[in-house]
């Protein structure tokens, strides 16, 4: 494996563990009221990790094969934590491909975000087993074939909740 993809491996690590580390902390309670806010920072630093890997050439695999693994962990407890945690606010609507179905789709951000960490968990498991390649492999993979659109989708709604809690002010009584 080239020193690039070496690189590029151990930089998509980082992000990935921090987005799966950030998402867990918020499920368990952290946050208070910047919920949106650190959310919407978690989904924009490990959707940049995501456009790096779009930028670059096609990871190839060897045989064009994944090694097999035993069954990824399962984050359903994290899923529905936020679910919690986010209410009311949890559904939302969104479309899916703005050039092949634009019908609206109904979403929950919950399960964007889990998708997300689901995904890129599986590629820190083939990192930390030592094959970068297949976890740049795997990444780049999903990327395009899910996490990323899940990824999009939630900031877009992240964003709208944070622009509404700080926009959406009820206007103060002025004495004149």
């Amino acid at each position: 494996m080239s020193d690039q993809w070496s690189a590029l491996a151990e930089e998509i690590s980082v992000h990935a563990q921090d987005y799966v580390d950030g998402l867990t902390r918020v499920a368990g309670g952290e946050g208070g009221d910047a919920i949106w806010s650190l959310l919407l920072v978690e989904v924009a630093q490990v959707s940049l990790a995501g456009a790096k890997l779009g930028a670059h050439r096609d990871v190839i695999l060897a045989g064009n094969y994944e090694p097999a693994m035993s069954e990824d962990p399962d984050i359903d407890g994290v899923r529905t934590a936020l679910a919690e945690r986010l209410g009311p606010v949890d559904d939302y609507a969104e479309v899916f491909d703005p050039y092949k179905d634009t019908a609206v789709t109904p979403y929950r951000l919950s399960d964007d975000l889990t998708a997300v960490a689901a995904d890129l968990i599986h590629g820190l498991r083939h990192y930390h087993a030592g094959r970068p390649h297949e976890a740049l492999w795997w990444w780049q993979y999903s990327y395009f074939n899910t996490w990323g659109n899940h990824a999009g989708a939630a900031m877009r709604a992240l964003q709208a909740l944070a622009a509404h809690s700080r926009l959406d002010v009820a206007e103060e009584a002025t004495t004149v």
